[in-house]
Formats: structure tokens, C-alpha cells, sequence
């Protein structure tokens, strides 16, 4: 009993310099290792002895060694210096951890179906960092900060930005099931013209899909959007066949046949160069990118 009264009392940094005499085999080496005099170490030691009752080292031909006395306090010395190592790296760890607001702009299919799940595991590791969500298939000149991280569907990025492909997204004919029911046929290439279709309009139109459609097949359109999520729901609601990309697939939507391999979007993740150092915005782009890259839009 007398003796854990006694450690309750105890100095941490004699109790540390403890376990640093053990592990270094002698106090020299334990002066190096804390930057430290030796007299200090040397001092310690002494006043932790007095205090126990009892030599805690004797001198051995490899150096210091530990008597029983040493060895049973060093038990709890050395649980807690674990401990508040632990605590260091935690209260450190936190005070390092990347926060404050990533404004991320995307289409609207993007940011409302797939960017929740991709941005719930990056807050689980990152609680603050916060985000600001920018629905738009408008493309934001980043320069102007408007946002950090653009996410955008284009073949051709801005050369001024830095970023990675994180995925090509295929596309197809889709329409809803209670429209194909009503078909005699499945509609093919060859005979859209003898279907209602759902063109573009507006900057949808310099899309290579629309373009061909609103070239060749104008007549059959009967209803345009100038954004890829309104064509689904119209196809959806029964309006007739829409081109889409296969990120807009879902339970409502049947695909009728794949475009030409050639027709693709490829997915990117863009932010500016100055952004590069920026923490939060670099670990956010990192994330994003390896979200979309291992989503398989395929079939």
C-alpha cells in the first residue's frame, strides 16, 4: 500500500527518464536520447531511488540493467508513456487535420445521386472540412474561385487546370418500361425515326450526340432539355427515347442498345494549380478521383 501512495506522488520526468535509462543501457546514452546533461539524468535517478527506497540500476557488462524494483516500476512507467504519446498524437493530430469549407462544382446527376456517398467517407475521417455544393453544368472559370474543385464530364479540359480522368462514361438509348411495353419492336438505330424522341437545346447542342440527333432525326423530337437529368425524367415519365450517359441510369430507365464506343464523357476532377498546396482541397480531389475511378459505368 505505502508504495502506490508513493508512485501516485512521483514526478512524470523521472519516471521517464526511467524507462529512457532501460531502453539506452546507461545514462550517457539516456542524456543523448533526451538532450539532457548527464548530471541531470544522474540526479534524477538518485532522487527517484530515495523516493522508492531502493537502487533501480546496477551496473552490468553490457551496461545498465534493471533491478526487480526498476523492472516493477518501469511496468507502469512504461504504460504510461505509451499513453501520453497517445494523447500527443491525438491533440497534434487534430491540431494538423485539414479544415474549413471546398466549394465543388458537378452536373446535377453528379452532385445529387453520387456526391453524397462520396463526400459522407471523406467527412468520417475529416469532420472539419465542409463542403459547399454547387449544382451546375455551367463551366465556372475557377480562376474567379467561384469554386475549388470542378467535376465535369468533357474531353477536353481547360489546359490551365490541374486534375485527373477519373472515369469514361458510356452512352445509350434509354426509355421507360411502360414505353417499351408499348412497343410491337425493341427500337434499334435504324428505326428511331419511327419513335418520339427527347432532343437538346440550349449548349446541350454542341454535344456530338445532339448534334447528330438534331441533324438527322428532327422530326421524331418532341420534346427538348437543355440538361441530360430533365431528358431522363422525361424519358422516364413515357415522353419517348433519350441518348444519355449511363451515369443518369437507374431503376426507371431501360437501356435499349450502347452509342458507338467513341461516344464517351470522360469524368475529370479539376482544380486550379494554386489550389495544389491547399490541403483540404487536394485531399478532397483525391478522394473524389478515386470514387469515380472505381465506379464501373461499363454496363
Amino acid at each position: 500500500m505505502h508504495f502506490k501512495v508513493a508512485i501516485l506522488h512521483m514526478d512524470w520526468n523521472s519516471l521517464k527518464i526511467l524507462t529512457v535509462v532501460d531502453k539506452a543501457g546507461s545514462m550517457s546514452g539516456a542524456s543523448r536520447v533526451l538532450g539532457v546533461n548527464y548530471t541531470t539524468i544522474f540526479r534524477r535517478l538518485e532522487s527517484l531511488e530515495k523516493e522508492l527506497g531502493g537502487k533501480l540500476f546496477v551496473r552490468g557488462s553490457k551496461g545498465y540493467v534493471a533491478t526487480p524494483l526498476a523492472k516493477e516500476v518501469l511496468l507502469f512507467a512504461n504504460s504510461m508513456l505509451k499513453s501520453s504519446e497517445e494523447i500527443e498524437r491525438h491533440i497534434v493530430g487534430r491540431e494538423f487535420l485539414p479544415s474549413g469549407a471546398v466549394k465543388i462544382t458537378a452536373p446535377f446527376n453528379i452532385a445529387n445521386r453520387y456526391l453524397p456517398a462520396a463526400l459522407t467517407n471523406i467527412s468520417k475521417k475529416y469532420p472539419d472540412i465542409h463542403f459547399e455544393i454547387l449544382s451546375s453544368n455551367d463551366a465556372f472559370n475557377l480562376n474567379t474561385r467561384v469554386a475549388d474543385i470542378a467535376i465535369r464530364a468533357t474531353n477536353s479540359p481547360p489546359e490551365h487546370l490541374v486534375g485527373r480522368k477519373a472515369a469514361s462514361i458510356p452512352w445509350a438509348l434509354f426509355a421507360s418500361e411502360c414505353f417499351i411495353g408499348n412497343c410491337s419492336t425493341l427500337p434499334t438505330f435504324e428505326t428511331l425515326a419511327n419513335y418520339p424522341l427527347i432532343g437538346a437545346t440550349g449548349s446541350m447542342l454542341d454535344l456530338s450526340a445532339f448534334t447528330w440527333l438534331e441533324a438527322t432525326l428532327n422530326d421524331a423530337i418532341v420534346v427538348r432539355c437543355d440538361e441530360l437529368t430533365a431528358m431522363s425524367n422525361y424519358a422516364e415519365a413515357g415522353f419517348g427515347i433519350a441518348l444519355l450517359p449511363r451515369d443518369q441510369k437507374r431503376k426507371g430507365l431501360i437501356e435499349i442498345a450502347e452509342l458507338s464506343k467513341d461516344t464517351k464523357s470522360d469524368l475529370w476532377i479539376l482544380y486550379h494549380p494554386d489550389l495544389k498546396k491547399t490541403e483540404r482541397v487536394r485531399i478532397v480531389a483525391e478522394y473524389l478521383f478515386n470514387y469515380f475511378n472505381n465506379i464501373s459505368f461499363e454496363s
